[in-house]
C-alpha cells in the first residue's frame, strides 16, 4: 500500500497523517517542563471552562435539636482559551519537484523541529506570559501566566543566607500553608547545580543523583523537571536605591513548585494544519514567493492552559541589583 500523502496537491495545503500528529504531540510533552508535570486535556477551538469547587468551612458538630450554621461553598469558573502559535520557513521551489517520499521525510523533520519549538513555547508563554519569538510580554496572554498569577514568592538576594535546600522548603511551606498539596517542581539549571554542590559535614554529597549535570526526574521523591525555560525571561525594572544613584533590579525565576496535577491544565486543539504556500508574501517580509522561486512551509497549533488555583503554587526568584554605569 503506498504511503498516504500529507499534501493536498490541488490546494497545496494539507494536514499531518495521524502518525505524524501523534509523533508531534508526544515530543511536545517530552520537552516541556509544565507538560511533564501535569496532564494534558483536549481544548476545543472555542475554549472551555474549568470550575474550581471549594467548601469554605469544616463540617459542623450539632447537638440534638441544636441549630445548624452555614458552611458555604465557592464555585468559580475559569475559561481556558486556545492561543494560535505558528512557525514557517521559506525554501526553494525545487521542493515541489522532489518525490513524494522525499517530501514526506522533509515534512516529518519539519514537524519534529516544530514540536520542540512548541514545547519551549508552552513553558515561555505559561510561565512568563511572553511571545516566545520576541521575548516580550503578550497582551493576548495578559495575566494568564505564573509570573503574574502567583503571589507566593521566595525572594533571594545578596543578603540571603538560607541554602537552596532551605529556600525550597520555604517555597513548599507557602503552598502547604495555603492547604494545598505539592505534586511537582520545575527548576532552573542554576538551581539544580546549586543543589548538586551541597554537602554534609563530612563532605558527602547531599544530592548525589544530581552530580555532573544529571536530572533524574525526582528529587527527594518529588517529581522535578530541570529546564532552562524556567529562568528564560528575566524581568527588569528600574529602581532607585537609598543613594541618588540609579540602579537596575533584575529578578529571575529559578523554581516553580506546587500542585500541577490538579490545578494546572493545558491542552491543544487537535487540528494541526501544515500548509505549503506557493504565492504571496506569507511572512510579511516584502519578498514575493514567485518572484524569488520560493515556497513557504507553515505549521500551526492551538494551545491553551489555565492556572486554576494560583495559591497552589510558589516561586523562588533571585534578585540582583546593579548600579548603572
Amino acid at each position: 500500500m503506498p504511503t498516504p500523502s500529507i499534501i493536498n496537491r490541488s490546494s497545496m495545503s494539507g494536514r499531518f497523517t495521524p502518525e505524524l500528529v501523534n509523533t508531534l504531540i508526544d515530543r511536545v510533552k517530552g520537552a516541556s517542563a509544565l507538560a511533564q508535570l501535569s496532564q494534558q486535556t483536549p481544548i476545543p477551538f472555542n475554549g472551555m471552562k474549568e470550575y474550581t469547587f471549594n467548601m469554605d468551612n469544616e463540617v459542623d458538630l450539632v447537638a440534638e435539636s441544636g441549630a445548624k450554621s452555614r458552611g458555604g461553598v465557592s464555585f468559580e469558573p475559569i475559561t481556558i482559551v486556545p492561543y494560535k502559535v505558528e512557525y514557517g520557513a521559506r525554501m526553494s521551489q525545487e521542493f515541489l519537484m522532489a518525490t513524494e517520499d522525499e517530501q514526506i521525510d522533509f515534512l516529518a523533520k519539519f514537524a519534529e523541529g516544530f514540536a520542540r519549538k512548541v514545547a519551549k513555547g508552552i513553558d515561555l508563554m505559561a510561565i512568563h506570559g511572553v511571545n516566545p519569538r520576541t521575548g516580550t510580554a503578550s497582551d493576548l496572554i495578559g495575566n494568564n501566566c505564573f509570573d503574574k498569577a502567583v503571589s507566593q514568592i521566595v525572594t533571594v538576594n545578596s543578603s540571603t543566607t538560607a541554602t537552596v535546600d532551605a529556600q525550597m522548603e520555604t517555597a513548599i511551606g507557602l503552598v502547604q500553608a495555603s492547604d494545598e498539596d505539592v505534586t511537582g517542581a520545575a527548576i532552573s539549571p542554576y538551581f539544580r547545580s546549586e543543589l548538586a554542590k551541597m554537602t554534609y559535614g563530612d563532605g558527602q554529597k547531599m544530592y548525589p543523583d544530581l552530580a555532573w549535570g544529571s536530572a533524574p526526574g525526582q528529587i527527594n521523591g518529588l517529581p522535578t523537571q530541570v529546564s532552562s525555560n524556567v529562568p528564560a525571561c528575566p524581568k527588569v525594572e528600574d529602581v532607585t536605591v537609598v543613594t541618588t544613584d540609579d540602579s537596575t533590579k533584575t529578578t529571575t525565576d529559578h523554581v516553580l513548585v506546587g500542585n500541577f496535577s490538579d490545578y494546572f491544565k493545558w491542552g491543544y486543539a487537535r487540528e494541526i494544519p501544515l500548509k505549503v504556500i506557493e504565492y504571496g508574501d506569507p511572512d510579511n517580509s516584502g519578498r514575493d514567493l514567485q518572484g524569488y522561486n520560493e515556497i513557504y512551509v507553515r505549521s500551526e497549533i492551538f494551545v491553551g492552559w489555565g492556572i486554576l488555583v494560583p495559591n497552589a503554587f510558589a516561586m523562588i526568584r533571585k534578585e540582583v541589583v546593579e548600579a548603572k554605569a
